[in-house]
């Protein structure tokens, strides 16, 4: 058994994190902004899968579970893609593109805000 697997790794993200739990800010997410991220991050919940419609610049994102385990990773995910529900997933967070490696985020981290 890895070290990895043998202890919990936490991760702090040191950035403003808005949440987005209604219908109405889920369903809007960072469409249409213009700017990208920039020490800032999005949590949606619950989320299972998200969609880059109308989005203008690329994210990191990562899945977390009802715990804030990490269950999936996806950097550099560029506008007018999709992403399928995930198993498990109870939120995302949308980061700047780049995080998921500034932060040496990776599969079953707990992530703290």
């Amino acid at each position: 058994m890895s070290e990895r697997t043998e202890r919990m790794i936490y991760r702090t993200i040191p950035h403003t994190i808005q949440h987005a739990d209604t219908f109405a800010t889920r369903l809007r997410g960072l469409m249409f902004r213009k700017r990208p991220l920039d020490l800032e991050a999005l949590l949606i919940t619950p989320c299972n899968s998200i969609h880059m419609c109308f989005m203008h610049f690329p994210i990191d994102a990562v899945f977390l579970n009802k715990e804030n385990h990490v269950i999936k990773l996806i950097p550099n995910l560029k506008p007018w893609r999709f992403v399928l529900p995930v198993k498990d997933a109870h939120s995302v967070l949308e980061l700047p593109c780049g995080a998921i490696y500034d932060f040496e985020i990776q599969l079953h981290d707990y992530l703290q805000f």
